[in-house]
């Protein structure tokens, strides 16, 4: 074995041998120092506990210190509260008391009174029918005085009354009836007379003329020709039928439509003067004839814009106004009568302080639907207003054009002022001519609505119509009573009958007694 290996086993035995007596020794060290720690320990403990203890005796008798300080604060606030409920609750005590006392004293009074009222019930009972006694009594007496029982009295106080209030009432209406006819009278006179002084119009009113002159009867066989040749190409191309017959020198052209018309009658004197009458030539003049017809009805149509001042219609407007140049009604000629209409709107409308404009525009279009009611369905107002509404003139004047013949109730100052205007001129004397059976037939219905009231003996219908004369049953109807029944047939006449201006009512009662002295 090597030395150095003896060696460090040498040194290994050695330290394994010291390593117990090391370890004995360290721990004994160890037990010593931890006793007397230990005892340090304990002894710095009862030093901290005795201090506490002191500690805390002298917090104890603080806290109770303060205990009893707080409880005796508490105490005397619990005495103060309960002496100042004391003192609530006593003052509760006396206001109730004095609230009950006072309830006494109103139950007691209330008590009183009742007793009082029931007294002067009692009393006012025995009053009441002592005077329901004393009534009856006077009752009696007087169905004794006058014969009447108390029925027949009453209705014969109520028939006096009717009387008195019947009196009362057609006396007001008169006096309401003529005071208000005075003003609108003078008002209506003055904006009417004004606007008709500066409208100047012929009181004679054109009509178309249909007859078409000739130079000689040798000229009605040249414009028939050869097997009716002629005649029967300028029908064809105008739509009018040529009516020759025994009239010397004139033939008669017969259409409905009346630019047709027109445009055959300028044809055929451009084909009299020329002389060269043969079915190309007839073509020709009428197609001429037909732009020159075209050329008059616009530059009619721009005239009548101009005339009145109404300017932004349609083109197509413009037309429609120019055709009514060769439009007339009942002998009217119904491009005038719209300017004139447009006119006589406009300066109302002035008068008024309404909108001047649109009431001669109105005016000036309100029978626009008369250029084309040969060529479409139905009545001129509905035509005008469909032509208006499609050429986009406004809401107003539509408006205006149906409202003119009554068809719908106006609505606007502007559409009364056409449908007054629409009726002075055609009113006018001389501006239009009436068939006479729908005259007579007017007037036959005029009487007739008045002779069917009660207490009318008969009528008269004089003046053209404008007035109607009635004569009632004087032993039917009062003099008060006329003035009722003047009103209710004026309402009547309004409602059921269709006439131009005003008609008036003209009562007449008559009582005659004869007698003979013998």
């Amino acid at each position: 074995m090597p030395d150095y290996l003896k060696i460090i086993i040498a040194i290994a035995t050695t330290l394994m041998g010291a390593l117990p007596i090391a370890f004995t020794l360290g721990v004994s060290h160890r037990k010593r120092t931890a006793e007397k720690e230990i005892g340090s320990a304990e002894e710095e403990a009862r030093k901290i506990l005795n201090d506490a203890l002191k500690g805390a005796e002298t917090k104890m008798r603080e806290a109770l210190v303060e205990a009893k300080d707080e409880i005796h604060k508490q105490r005397i606030e619990y005495d103060r509260e309960v002496k100042e409920r004391r003192l609530e609750t006593q003052k509760q005590e006396r206001r109730l008391q004095q609230k009950e006392e006072a309830f006494d004293r109103r139950s007691e009074a209330l008590e009183k009174k009742e007793e009082g009222l029931t007294a002067k019930l009692a009393e006012a009972e025995n009053a009441r029918n002592e005077a329901e006694r004393i009534k009856r009594g006077q009752i009696e007496m007087l169905e004794r005085i006058s014969r009447f029982t108390e029925e027949e009295a009453k209705a014969l106080l109520i028939k006096n009354l009717e009387s008195e209030v019947t009196h009362e009432a057609a006396m007001k209406l008169k006096e309401i009836e003529l005071r208000t006819k005075d003003e609108s009278d003078r008002l209506a006179r003055e904006i009417i007379s004004a606007a008709i002084q500066k409208c100047a119009a012929d009181h004679v009113s054109e009509a178309t003329v249909s007859v078409v002159p000739l130079p000689n009867d040798e000229m009605k066989g040249r414009i028939i020709g050869r097997e009716g040749r002629n005649i029967r190409t300028l029908e064809v191309m105008t739509g009018v039928d040529l009516i020759i017959d025994d009239t010397p020198e004139a033939i008669t052209l017969s259409c409905f439509d009346p630019v047709r018309r027109e445009t055959a009658r300028l044809a055929l004197e451009k084909l009299i003067a020329d002389g060269r009458i043969h079915p190309a030539r007839i073509e020709e003049m009428v197609e001429k004839s037909r732009r020159e017809v075209e050329v008059v009805i616009k530059q009619e149509g721009e005239r009548a814009t101009f005339d009145t001042g109404v300017h932004g219609l349609h083109p197509e407007l413009i037309k429609l106004l120019g055709r009514l140049r060769y439009r007339t009604s009942y002998g009217q000629n119904v491009l005038k009568h719209a300017i004139e209409v447009s006119h006589l709107a406009g300066i109302m409308a002035s008068e008024l302080g309404v909108d001047v404009m649109l009431a001669k525009r109105a005016g000036l279009l309100h029978d626009i639907g008369k250029a084309a009611d040969h060529e479409v369905e139905g009545s001129h107002v509905n035509i005008g207003v469909d032509l208006a509404r499609k050429y986009r003139e406004n809401s107003d004047v539509l408006h205006a054009i149906q409202a003119h013949h009554g068809d719908v109730d106006p609505k606007t100052v502007e559409a009364c002022l056409v449908q007054a205007s629409d009726a002075i001129s055609a009113a006018r004397p001389g501006a239009r001519r009436e068939n006479l059976e729908n005259y007579i037939k007017r007037l036959e219905k005029l009487e007739e609505v008045a002779n069917g009231f009660n207490g009318v003996e008969r009528s008269f219908a004089v003046q053209a119509g404008r007035e109607i004369r009635i004569m009632v049953k004087p032993e039917h109807i009062s003099d008060d009573q006329m003035v009722l029944l003047a009103r209710e047939l004026a309402v009547k006449i309004e409602q059921d009958l269709e006439y131009p201006g005003q008609i008036k009512v003209h009562m007449i009662r008559e009582t005659r007694h004869i007698d003979y002295a013998k």
